[in-house]
């Protein structure tokens, strides 16, 4: 099973540039951030017809999460993080394929810090905590995957000191991050490569990506009972280089089949 995650920045503007990846490197599952696009305007019918069935939840503008499955219907469990009834935002999403329940994550980013947005941040990264931990209680093969909107440590950023202040890799973001990894959930790009530089956003601005000046901000969490199944991991970062492309770069990961 090859499981994806994709921060598309606005879907229906990359949607050539997602088509021609699907087709490039055919995952099973994808999950999705940074739609853009509102409930009706979600293009299920261009990647029903690139062979994908999908699960969304939009919002105009900003933020959105989907849940695409080659092949097959998405089996959606939440629409929504739970803890906070007030959030209206469109941050996540999770759906069950083949017996792994799936979820597509899209952290708040956070910035200016500090101030209302860096609290929001670290307080939706303390409710997927408690989130996925109950989830992984429950003994379902479980895979966090999105744009976290963390640099975990200082390998995962391009050395700089041009981002010091950012609340992408504050001491407390990190923290956050460590605590939802805890002891039981794998980092699988960093398991795969664990002391190789790999990013997988580059900023428009500043010339960034033909400087290779990027972060990597898009994981893949796999919860103990998944661990063992983990053959492969990766970035597909030449789809950054792309005419129109996204600003980040499709994150996967290859689990053996059982």
């Amino acid at each position: 099973m090859l499981i994806a995650t994709f921060n598309i920045n606005n879907v229906n503007r990359r949607l050539p540039n997602l088509l021609a990846w699907l087709a490039k490197r055919q995952p099973d599952v994808v999950a999705l951030q940074e739609l853009k696009a509102t409930q009706a305007d979600f293009p299920a019918n261009a990647l029903r017809d690139a062979g994908y069935r999908a699960v969304w939840r939009g919002q105009k503008t900003w933020n959105g999460v989907a849940m695409l499955a080659r092949g097959r219907e998405p089996v959606l469990t939440r629409d929504a993080l739970p803890g906070d009834s007030s959030d209206s935002q469109a941050r996540y999403i999770e759906a069950a394929f083949n017996g792994v329940v799936v979820a597509s994550i899209y952290a708040p980013n956070g910035n200016p810090q500090p101030g209302p947005k860096f609290d929001y941040k670290l307080a939706w990264l303390a409710r997927l905590h408690r989130h996925a931990t109950a989830l992984r209680k429950s003994g379902a093969p479980l895979v966090l995957a999105g744009d976290f909107n963390v640099a975990p440590t200082d390998i995962d950023i391009y050395p700089t000191r041009s981002w010091d202040d950012d609340a992408l890799i504050q001491p407390e973001s990190r923290a956050a991050f460590r605590k939802l990894l805890g002891r039981s959930w794998t980092d699988a790009v960093r398991t795969i490569h664990p002391g190789e530089r790999i990013y997988s956003f580059w900023d428009y601005k500043r010339n960034r990506w033909p400087r290779d000046a990027g972060l990597r901000l898009d994981h893949l969490l796999l919860s103990p009972n998944l661990r063992d199944r983990l053959l492969d991991a990766n970035v597909d970062r030449n789809t950054r280089g792309e005419d129109g492309a996204s600003d980040h770069a499709p994150a996967w990961m290859k689990l053996r089949d059982e």
